[in-house]
């Protein structure tokens, strides 16, 4: 697979959608909870279990009629992780710390940490969130992450041309990257959040 960059037509896909996607953070339906963690499992459980599902069904049709769900099946796992990451936060009691970057942090970190190392910082026990701009989220991090994903998503979409066989494997990496959202989530709210009132420097242009 030769390079992909910011012009390909998927890319321009996918960054589109990622644009929609960061217009709307979603609300918590959690409230604060005595034990977190243990709210927070059967949550990415749950979670998990239904990105797996969606997937999965998504990957059914065979040849070129499943590549034309890849995109839908992207973005509906994300909306699923997204609500996720969102109950975590309220079992947390952090849920006026859910903002865009938080949200980027959480969803992307496993798969762009490159990048998302420039939102939040690790300080011991504590989390500095750097503030970004909707201009400069859109102008360079979004760029960034969407070409990570569309790798990922090319990568999974050849799968589609073997039919339901393939649609047990891609439910599978539903679940798992459901899951390791859910972690990255917990880690995030359990810790103590800063909010720094500096811009990162990679997003002053």
């Amino acid at each position: 697979m030769g390079k992909i960059t910011s012009e390909d037509p998927v890319t321009e896909k996918v960054l589109a959608a990622l644009q929609d996607f960061l217009g709307d953070v979603p609300s918590t339906r959690e409230k604060e909870v005595k034990d977190p963690l243990k709210r927070s499992r059967k949550i990415a459980v749950k979670a998990s279990a239904k990105a797996a599902t969606v997937s999965g069904t998504l990957a059914l049709p065979p040849g070129p009629l499943g590549m034309l769900t890849v995109i839908p099946d992207i973005m509906t796992v994300w909306k699923i992780q997204a609500q996720m990451v969102a109950d975590i936060a309220g079992t947390f009691g952090k849920q006026t710390y859910l903002s865009r970057e938080q949200m980027l942090y959480c969803l992307f970190q496993h798969t762009a940490s490159r990048v998302m190392r420039d939102i939040v910082v690790r300080a011991g026990g504590r989390m500095l969130v750097h503030r970004v701009t909707l201009r400069a989220m859109e102008n360079v991090l979004v760029e960034k992450v969407g070409v990570t994903v569309t790798q990922r998503m090319l990568g999974k979409s050849v799968t589609r041309w073997f039919g339901p066989l393939a649609a047990l494997g891609i439910a599978g990496y539903a679940y798992y990257d459901t899951a390791k959202v859910a972690q990255v989530a917990v880690e995030f709210f359990e810790s103590d959040i800063v909010m720094s009132e500096e811009d990162n420097m990679i997003f002053r242009h």
